[in-house]
């Protein structure tokens, strides 16, 4: 649900030059992802519920700001999900121009949205399964360019053509923000993880090393090869992979560019869907949103009307999706470092079988960085425009929406929602 593989840093070759994005891919999980990492890691094991992190923030600050965390995260996925499809379709195009002509892509991608949520509702296991052979599928064809571009020292200065890509170094950091992110995603499943207590911290702090590596090591591979990085554009890693070994590895890497966003964007719809069903369950939403599947057990419904909602964004095109998705989602991100320091205060007894190091202060200065970061966004946002405006403005709207969202459901439920979950018992 963080990565999927090396697919879609193209980018960040483009706008920071190879050093410089190598240095980028090395700090950003360090500034972005291991604190994140961290406070999933204490939250998760603490309060292994349902609709995780909107769970959280509810227990931390009560029904107004857990209601801001779900809305927050349920329209940054309108963005999020709609990069998958559009990264399947940038691959597929590699392959078969035919796909650029009309609306050929678009519709693509829609059959992409559709397959996933079958495949959803058919069940998480279906799902997990899925995700886990596309992973070693998708990994493969970037093992053998690291294994070749020692033997291409140098021999590919003038192997390509200047893309046409405007992607400056801001948008490369955001784009590699991006690579980094969704590591809450997993906590919405906790109650299907078996011994999320233990399970979480420990695959968060592997997860983090082995997805830097994945991306790092491929980039500088390529470096040492002399091909000019303002060559690079989304999508041209199946290029590379062409100069590199041939029609048959280009094949293979852009078939498994295809598979990234088909994995990644499948794995995902089983996370953003859990959200509607906490919610229902809570009484935030109407009980149809968790209506269940009779076999799989998979909220059918949620599923349904998310896709609706995915399928319009395969429009905006993948610079814009991101800007927006970072926006929109640090915001929620925010609220989460902040339920982890208020529950610190509040709930000092609470058993933390995994506990961020530093006490309060460690609690407080670990979201730091990550904030700071989304400082960046913000700089660009101001620079992408959808619908007349600004992406900020236009994400500004979005965000206090979930404001009049909330007052809409209060006045509709006004006898109030159920009462959050009953509090572990701590430690002995």
């Amino acid at each position: 649900m963080v990565s999927g593989g090396t697919y879609g840093t193209e980018d960040i070759v483009h706008g920071a030059g190879y050093g410089r994005a190598i240095l980028i891919l090395l700090l950003t999980p360090l500034l972005w992802s291991l604190p994140t990492a961290f406070m999933i890691g204490e939250l998760s094991s603490a309060l292994p519920y349902e609709g995780g992190y909107y769970a959280w923030v509810r227990r931390a600050m009560g029904n107004f700001w857990g209601f801001q965390e779900a809305w927050l995260s349920l329209v940054a996925s309108i963005f999020d999900m709609a990069i998958y499809p559009t990264l399947f379709v940038l691959y597929l195009d590699r392959l078969f121009p035919w796909f650029q002509q009309g609306h050929r892509g678009l519709y693509v991608g829609m059959a992409v949205v559709v397959a996933c949520a079958l495949l959803n509702i058919a069940g998480v296991k279906v799902v997990s399964h899925t995700s886990l052979w596309l992973f070693f599928a998708l990994s493969a064809p970037f093992l053998a360019i690291v294994c070749i571009a020692p033997f291409k020292l140098g021999a590919l200065a003038v192997a390509t053509n200047p893309s046409r890509s405007d992607v400056g170094i801001l948008t490369g950091l955001l784009i590699c923000m991006w690579n980094y992110m969704g590591w809450d995603n997993a906590s919405t499943i906790a109650t299907e993880v078996e011994k999320p207590q233990r399970t979480y911290p420990r695959a968060m702090l592997v997860a983090v090393f082995i997805v830097a590596i994945s991306y790092i090591v491929p980039v500088a591979a390529m470096w040492m090869t002399g091909l000019p990085a303002s060559s690079w554009d989304t999508g041209f890693w199946a290029d590379i992979a062409g100069i590199l070994g041939g029609p048959l590895l280009r094949f293979g890497l852009a078939l498994g560019g295809m598979i990234s966003g088909f994995g990644m964007f499948n794995a995902l719809v089983m996370s953003y869907s859990r959200l509607p069903l906490a919610m229902a369950q809570d009484g935030m939403l109407p009980k149809i949103f968790g209506k269940l599947h009779p076999k799989s057990k998979a909220p059918w419904v949620a599923i349904a009307v998310l896709a609706c909602f995915w399928m319009p964004c395969l429009l905006l095109g993948f610079e814009r999706l991101v800007t927006l998705d970072i926006l929109v989602y640090g915001t929620s991100l925010f609220l989460e470092f902040l339920a982890l320091a208020v529950l610190r205060f509040t709930e000092p007894k609470l058993r933390r079988p995994f506990k961020v190091p530093g006490g309060r202060f460690g609690a407080i200065a670990i979201g730091i960085p990550p904030m700071l970061l989304l400082g960046f966004s913000i700089v660009r946002s101001e620079h992408e425009s959808i619908l007349g405006m600004s992406s900020f403005a236009f994400g500004m709207i979005l965000i206090a929406a979930g404001f009049v969202a909330y007052a809409l459901n209060h006045a509709v439920k006004p006898a109030g929602w159920t009462q959050p979950k009953p509090k572990p018992q701590p430690a002995a």
